[in-house]
């Protein structure tokens, strides 16, 4: 706690000191009247000319093709929940940061200050000079209207707090699997969390909305939220029509309950919803050798000293002072990294498969201390990123690079 608070105070003295963490930068100087008319008046005109000719051009003329927007409400930001559009800034600015450290991508935050309005219309109408469109902090389940409302719009628009996290646990799974013999398509796995980032592991896992070969669909989820797992026939989901249709794709067996009877004889338990929900003693009740991805942050689900006395085999948390962190830093910045490198016109669900197995084939030997890449390490986010490009130029989606 000590830490956490030092951590706190350090970080709204950085902030302070600042005024933010983020500037807009010139790439040319300005010394002379000739560079004046270069940048601007009178020499922008010609380019604008042919820009508004060929919209195509601005990927060539302006910033399009190198900068994204980071978008939010604030109604689901990070463990604070709905703080609005204001209290998103702070987060928003962080996550621009990161895209330009991991992935020399120029990104903005745009934050909301209003849930009311339409958003889908408000981001189309802002799309133009962004080549790309990641969503963030919106919550469930507004994001899954908004992220598909916007796939028809030309450029890559993403809801992270969705598949960045699906794309790393799956690469998780991928090398937890290498490192205890246990085969993935007979994974036997269990939920904590049936908001954004539940349904999107949960729907990567089994499959669901991908079509082709490339995806491997583990052999049974159950997905419980704070009612207990849901279930085909639960009274409530009608209300959630999300819900209603995990519970009709997963759980094979119909099993009812709680989290703890959802547990018994799972192979892997994932965690994304809220802390000290489980217990050693249900991690006992699990498979021989069972996996643990307690994600929850600050405090995960169960802490790893406590899964591991219970006989877990691989842990996985979503903190920085435990091994196997589970961090969507491995994930988002090459996935865009490389949506924008090829002019994808979205991003399919083959590129985020791309993605993750990029990710666990990242990390050669893996052990059950190192399932994943450390989170600084940027060749990780070159590596995701041109199999994305690959991926892209391959589905056929890509304005460039073929």
């Amino acid at each position: 706690m000590q830490d956490r608070e030092r951590i706190y105070s350090e970080s709204v003295a950085l902030h302070e000191a600042h005024r933010g963490k983020l500037a807009v930068r010139s790439k040319i100087p300005v010394h002379n009247r000739h560079d004046l008319s270069l940048c601007y008046t009178p020499g922008v005109a010609e380019v604008s000319r042919r820009v508004a000719a060929d919209p195509a051009l601005a990927y060539a003329y302006t910033l399009k093709r190198n900068t994204i927007a980071v978008i939010s409400d604030g109604s689901a930001v990070l463990g604070l929940g709905d703080i609005g559009g204001y209290g998103a800034i702070p987060v928003m600015e962080g996550k621009a940061v990161l895209f330009k450290e991991f992935a020399d991508i120029d990104a903005f935050p745009i934050c909301f200050a209003s849930k009311e309005g339409d958003l889908v219309e408000q981001i189309k109408n802002i799309a133009p000079v962004f080549g790309g469109i990641n969503l963030e902090d919106i919550a469930a389940p507004r994001c899954f209207a908004i992220e598909e409302a916007l796939q028809d719009i030309g450029i890559p628009v993403m809801h992270d707090d969705q598949h960045g996290t699906a794309v790393v646990v799956l690469a998780a799974l991928i090398n937890a699997c290498r490192v205890t013999g246990k085969a993935f398509e007979e994974l036997s796995i269990v939920i904590s969390g049936a908001g954004a980032a539940g349904n999107a592991i949960a729907r990567i896992l089994k499959c669901l909305g991908i079509h082709g070969t490339t995806c491997t669909t583990v052999r049974d989820i159950r997905i419980c939220d704070r009612k207990g797992i849901l279930f085909r026939g639960r009274d409530d989901l009608l209300a959630h029509p999300h819900k209603y249709i995990l519970a009709h794709e997963t759980n094979a067996q119909n099993r009812q309950g709680t989290i703890a009877d959802a547990l018994v004889d799972a192979d892997v338990f994932i965690g994304v919803s809220a802390p000290g929900l489980v217990t050693a003693g249900m991690v006992r009740t699990m498979a021989p050798d069972p996996v643990v991805l307690a994600l929850a942050n600050p405090v995960p689900e169960i802490m790893p000293e406590e899964a591991h006395a219970g006989g877990a085999a691989v842990v996985c948390t979503g903190r920085s002072d435990y091994p196997n962190q589970v961090n969507n830093v491995l994930g988002f910045p090459g996935i865009f990294r490389g949506a924008l490198d090829a002019g994808a016109q979205r991003i399919t669900e083959s590129m985020k498969l791309a993605a993750a197995h990029a990710l666990a084939g990242y990390v050669k030997k893996p052990t059950r201390t190192h399932i994943l890449p450390n989170v600084l390490d940027k060749d990780v986010t070159r590596t995701v990123a041109e199999a994305v490009r690959r991926e892209a130029v391959a589905c056929g989606c890509a304005r460039f690079g073929g």
